[in-house]
């Protein structure tokens, strides 16, 4: 059996993808710090769907800390690491800066050295559709050159992770695709992000923030969307050797704010109220992914609507209001 370690494994993105790895047949070693971003009892309530499985382990450590903390994780072998765990949020970064080039970049690093230590092959960053900035390419190209174009401490930490990536592919031969993320939503999406926000104050009967004009756009991406981007990208690295690649992995369509809020209002049943605010310093005016070379290397295909990605979103947060979970999936298998 094949294990991969996925770093920030009780995360959003993390618990879902653990939950993929183990129905295909995958062995999972997953960590994570809790970092006090967001409550640690939501981060457990993800975990508690994987813990009981027979072959996920958990360990709770921090990457700051280096090769102390990683010798705790088992010895391997591993057939690859997906790196997930980051501080994460454009306007928290601008706040606390240095907080996010130490678990971003020095943690990465310590990461990149333990695997060079345990000759693990294969790695899957994930980086930002942050680190796009404003640029006036759209849609967002890979090839795209950014050294202008970061204006966010995040966006800065993300795109210094991807550069370090490239250094251990050069020196080491690590096998490497960094993989750009485009505003992904869902069940379990963390509370800060504006979809969960909206509809928590929506059904408090707040007015919800608008910073600018409401003519921002973002390319909200579905979780289910990412997962199976995110396994095409270790399918790719499993079959191309010496691989060092960078992918949008989006859906190709940005959504302008005020059309999200009033797509959320008509999912959860209430017509929205708005307070309209000064722009936010960090804040990008659109991201918009070109999905091509995805498509072309990885068959990477998103095709979840807005509509029905909401709907989802809205029945999670139904079940789970005021509940922990405390069970086990019903079954374990292939889907």
């Amino acid at each position: 059996m094949a294990t991969i370690l996925v770093t920030g494994c009780a995360g959003f993105i993390g618990s879902h993808l653990c939950e993929r790895l183990l129905a295909e047949g995958y062995g999972v070693v997953g960590l994570d710090n809790f970092d006090p971003f967001y409550s640690r009892r939501a981060k457990a309530e993800n975990l508690a769907l994987l813990q009981f499985h027979p072959h996920f382990s958990f360990f709770e450590l921090d990457l700051r800390h280096g090769p102390a903390a990683l010798a705790a994780l088992p010895p391997g072998p591993y057939s690859a690491v997906v790196h997930l765990a980051a501080k994460a949020g454009v306007g928290p970064s601008l706040r606390e800066p240095a907080a996010y080039i130490d678990t971003n970049v020095l943690g990465t690093t310590h990461l990149l050295e333990w695997m060079h230590q345990q000759q693990v092959p294969n790695l899957l960053f994930a980086s930002s559709s942050s680190v796009y900035g404003n640029t006036l390419a759209l849609p967002f190209h890979e090839d795209e050159p950014l050294s202008a174009h970061c204006i966010s401490p995040y966006a800065a930490s993300k795109l210094a992770g991807e550069e370090l990536t490239f250094t251990y592919h050069h020196l080491y031969g690590l096998n490497v695709l960094n993989a750009r993320f485009f505003t992904v939503y869902g069940p379990r999406q963390r509370p800060d992000l504006a979809i969960h926000k909206f509809a928590g104050l929506l059904r408090a009967g707040q007015p919800l923030p608008v910073y600018g004009d409401g003519s921002s756009a973002r390319d909200y991406t579905y979780i289910d969307d990412i997962v199976d981007g995110i396994r095409r990208s270790l399918t790719y690295l499993e079959a191309h050797p010496d691989t060092y690649e960078i992918v949008n992995l989006g859906n190709s369509h940005p959504i302008p704010l005020l059309e999200l809020i009033a797509a959320l209002g008509q999912s959860i049943g209430i017509e929205p109220r708005l307070d309209f605010l000064p722009a936010q310093a960090g804040d990008v005016a659109v991201t918009f992914a070109d999905i091509r070379k995805a498509q072309r290397l990885l068959g990477y295909a998103p095709g979840t609507t807005l509509s029905y990605g909401l709907r989802q979103f809205v029945r999670w947060l139904d079940a789970t209001a005021g509940a922990t979970v405390h069970r086990a999936p019903s079954t374990w298998g292939n889907p």
